[in-house]
């Protein structure tokens, strides 16, 4: 029996929490809540996890949780402290200090879920003297730990440039450093705010730096560099191609490419719907400047298909597919 289809958002009148405009037909997915997505939520419950899934809204969940028993855990809380304009997560203040627990939970649910791939993020901690850098390094830890054949991705906040918070996080040892661009230079006031082009630009850099071996800080580090940015915030093809270029001048080997969702009508409003043609030309483009992988589309998310970014390149001639 086929899977039945929900559209993220309404097609015709507007509701609350959802785009001003009706959304097209390519975004649609598949509402899939089997037993598998069940068992994805109630181990995250039971251990008091946060994820990036929920807290986000990312519209993949059905297919993450229900076909591939996959989770992106958010640590260090579920409040952020900056105020971003894109995103659902909630700002604030959050509880003083870190849960001493959570490295053990977050290994533990890996290791239930026998996760080969697993993806690490959090929300922005400028409350923490070091950003939240050394408990990073703590869940890749007791992850590498307890599970050792699991690979480790982090996607870290920019830690506002406190020194030495990037090595603290590479000398744990992740298989994947990510840190999302998100936007355009352009778009960073309006759309990042607390947030700067040049220092997201020169944490991956300096990641890249450390994986070829010019850097001492974080010891023989050699994992890969990964980014995120989305595309229909007002941004044009121009400014996407020169931002590529730019993230592949820094050193980074991965890129994801996806459409922006407004989470509420609180949020930033969606300039326009990007085509899944023009991904695939966004996608084009940057496996010719030299990224070793490039996943576009318009359901793509940074930790969609995680696993399958650090496989060897695939086919250039072949689009990203959501």
């Amino acid at each position: 029996m086929n899977e039945p289809l929900i559209q993220i958002g309404p097609s015709s009148s507007p509701a609350q929490g959802s785009d001003r405009t009706g959304r097209p037909e390519w975004l649609r997915i598949k509402l899939a809540t089997s037993s598998t997505y069940h068992q994805v939520r109630n181990l995250v419950n039971r251990l008091n996890l946060h994820t990036v899934c929920q807290e986000a809204r990312c519209p993949n969940i059905y297919e993450c949780w229900g076909e591939h028993g996959t989770a992106t855990f958010m640590i260090l809380g579920d409040v952020c402290t900056r105020r971003c304009g894109f995103c659902a997560v909630t700002s604030g203040r959050p509880q003083p200090g870190v849960d001493p627990r959570e490295p053990d939970h977050v290994a533990e649910a890996v290791t239930a879920m026998g996760l080969r791939h697993a993806v690490i993020t959090s929300v922005d901690r400028d409350d923490l003297p070091d950003g939240g850098a050394g408990h990073f390094a703590r869940v890749i830890e007791a992850i590498h730990r307890r599970r050792p054949g699991t690979a480790v991705e982090v996607l870290t906040p920019d830690f506002r440039g406190v020194p030495d918070a990037l090595d603290v996080v590479l000398a744990a040892g992740p298989e994947v450093f990510s840190h999302n661009v998100e936007t355009v230079p352009r778009l960073y006031r309006r759309a990042r705010p607390g947030s700067r082009y040049d220092r997201s630009l020169e944490l991956l850099a300096r990641a890249a730096a450390a994986a070829a071996g010019r850097s001492t800080g974080a010891g023989d580090w050699s994992g890969r560099i990964k980014t995120g940015i989305m595309v229909g915030l007002g941004e044009s093809p121009e400014e996407v191609q020169s931002t590529l270029a730019d993230i592949r001048a820094a050193g980074v080997e991965i890129v994801t490419i996806g459409q922006y969702l407004q989470p509420t009508r609180g949020h930033l409003p969606v300039a326009r719907w990007v085509h899944p043609d023009e991904f695939a030309a966004y996608r084009a483009h940057a496996l010719a400047l030299g990224f070793a992988h490039c996943e576009a589309g318009p359901l793509v998310r940074s930790s969609y298909h995680a696993h399958e970014h650090v496989r060897p390149p695939v086919a250039t001639t072949a689009a990203g597919a959501p």
